[in-house]
Parts: C-alpha cells; sequence; structure tokens
C-alpha cells in the first residue's frame, strides 16, 4: 500500500469570514475569483495528488483591505480558523499565519499570538502591503523578531501598486513579478543579510528571480551600488527557498534547480486557486524531470520541508 509523500507548502485556504468580508468590500483576488473551499475537498485532492500535508495560508489580498481595526480582527479570526482546521484533522494540515502589515504593531502581535498560542508554522506576508514591498525601513521590528524567533515566512504575491493589464488577472502575469520585485528589495536593503536565522520561502519558484539572478547581482556590484560585491548579492538572493507551484516546467525548473541552493526547493501546489487539473499539468512535468540528482526528487516532495518543519516529520 502506497501512502501520499508531499508536504505542499503552497496550499491556500478560505475561511468564510475571510471570503465574507471580501465579498463585503467588492474584492477578489487580483482578478481573480475566490474559490469554495472546505477540508474535505482539500484533503480529497491531497490524495488524488499524492500530498500527505498541506501548509495552509490565505492568498491575496491578505487581511489588511484598509482598516487597521478591521485588520486586527480579521487576522485573528482567520488564524484561529486555520488552527482550528490543523487540530481537527492531525497530520494533514500545517498554516501559515496572516498578519495585519502595514501595522507592525498589530503584525508584531498577531505573530506573537499565532506561533505561541496557535502553534502556526509560520507566518504569510503578501510581496507588498498597500504598494510598500517588504524590505521597507519600517518593517524593520517585524523582521527582527521573525529572526530572533528562527521563523519561517511564506512570501506570497500581491497585485502591485499599478493598474490590471486589460483581460489580465494579476495572478496570471503581474504575482510573477511582484514576487521578484520584493525579493530584491529585501536583498538592497540588507534585510538578508542582517537577519540569519530567518528562512523566506518566496511563491512560483521565485517568479523570475532564478533567472535574473545575475542581472541583479552584475549590475548592483557595476552600478546601483559599487560597496557591494556580486557575490555578496548572490549570497543573499540564494538565502530564499522556493516552492514549485506552477514552475515544475521544462523552462523554468532548470533554471531553479541550477540556482536554488540545495534543500531549498519544496513542492507547492496553490490548489484550490490554481485547479487541481493545473496540479496534475505541473505534476506530469515535476514527475517526469530527467536530469535530478540522486535523491533530489524526493527531497523536493518532502524531506526539505521536513527540515523547515520537523513537526511533519514521520
Amino acid at each position: 500500500m502506497t501512502f501520499p509523500a508531499r508536504i505542499d507548502v503552497h496550499q491556500h485556504i478560505v475561511p468564510p469570514i475571510w471570503a465574507q468580508t471580501l465579498a463585503a468590500h467588492g474584492l477578489d483576488s487580483g482578478g481573480w475569483a475566490i474559490p469554495a473551499w472546505s477540508p474535505t475537498d482539500a484533503i480529497a485532492m491531497m490524495d488524488q495528488q499524492g500530498i500527505a500535508t498541506g501548509v495552509l495560508s490565505v492568498t491575496s489580498p491578505g487581511v489588511h483591505l484598509g482598516s487597521d481595526a478591521q485588520a486586527r480582527d480579521l487576522a485573528r479570526a482567520v488564524n484561529e480558523y486555520g488552527a482550528e482546521v490543523v487540530r481537527d484533522h492531525p497530520g494533514r494540515f500545517g498554516h501559515f499565519a496572516s498578519v495585519p502589515l502595514p501595522d507592525v504593531d498589530a503584525a508584531l502581535a498577531e505573530t506573537a499570538h499565532a506561533l505561541d498560542t496557535l502553534g502556526a508554522d509560520g507566518i504569510v506576508l503578501m510581496s507588498n502591503a498597500h504598494g510598500r514591498y517588504l524590505g521597507d525601513p519600517d518593517f524593520e521590528p517585524l523582521w527582527a523578531e521573525i529572526d530572533r524567533r528562527g521563523a519561517t515566512v511564506f512570501v506570497h504575491p500581491a497585485q502591485p501598486p499599478m493598474p490590471l493589464l486589460p483581460g489580465t488577472p494579476a495572478p496570471l502575469a503581474d504575482y510573477v513579478f511582484d514576487t521578484t520585485r520584493t525579493a530584491l528589495n529585501l536583498v538592497l536593503n540588507g534585510v538578508m543579510s542582517r537577519y540569519p536565522d530567518m528562512r523566506v520561502i518566496l511563491s512560483h519558484g521565485g517568479g523570475f528571480l532564478p533567472y535574473a539572478a545575475y542581472r541583479f547581482s552584475g549590475l548592483t556590484s557595476t552600478v546601483v551600488d559599487r560597496e557591494r560585491e556580486a557575490e555578496d548579492i548572490l549570497r543573499d538572493l540564494k538565502r530564499f527557498y522556493f516552492d514549485t507551484a506552477l514552475s515544475a516546467s521544462p523552462s523554468a525548473l532548470p533554471a531553479l534547480l541550477a540556482f536554488a541552493e540545495p534543500g531549498h526547493v519544496l513542492y507547492g501546489s496553490d490548489w484550490p486557486f490554481a485547479p487541481q487539473d493545473t496540479g496534475t499539468y505541473y505534476n506530469h512535468y515535476l514527475e517526469t524531470y530527467p536530469d535530478y540528482a540522486p535523491g533530489q526528487a524526493e527531497a523536493i516532495d518532502r524531506g526539505n520541508a521536513e527540515a523547515l518543519f520537523p513537526r511533519l516529520v514521520r
């Protein structure tokens, strides 16, 4: 008898109160409809896709919809809902807690509550908070606290502060851009070098970061900041972890595996915002990739995530 093996670090939850609040504000996820979700449906998908555990997170636009007070309450509500789902289905789920950036004080309080009281596996941050990127100096106290705890952050893209391309939902094109933008912002503002004990996972193979990393390092060291060596920029870029959601393709996967540090590539599905058929499409490429090093495929499916989340070791 075979058992599901994968740990899916990029799987979404749709708490009813979150979906209701978005609807009341006339919002969706960057032009992408909010799908139906239930633990039963999630487990059925996971069993069919060989996923043992899904680490759940709320996707864009996150929990801060404009009001600090509402964001604090919504973050607490969705995090308590996620913790309940984890408790009710032992071994099948983990969760990244939402925090209400750009309200830094509230984000610090919710981080403490989520990690200490709810047992969250880390926190999820949107790539920008109302147009402010994650290397913003005002966010420094949050990064310092995350680093002090040696915690894991999952960075999910959000709609960048610009109009959508006509007929093009943000998840189709803009999300790839915004992940790359915030990752570079974290590196250029020194966050990744100042805080060595935190772990940061970038969605969707890091956007186009693996493909463009040497562009970033070469131009930074010769044009943008001559005080920094190209190797220093590359070192900080290589600190990131990457999930495979929507990114295990014949063109993207080789670039990702060529760039990422050993142990830094993790399985991701993006379900239910990416339908199950989409997951099957990318799983085919992941499973048939011909150039894995020995043990690399198994590490992507499970082992690398076990190193980040020891409670999921079995």
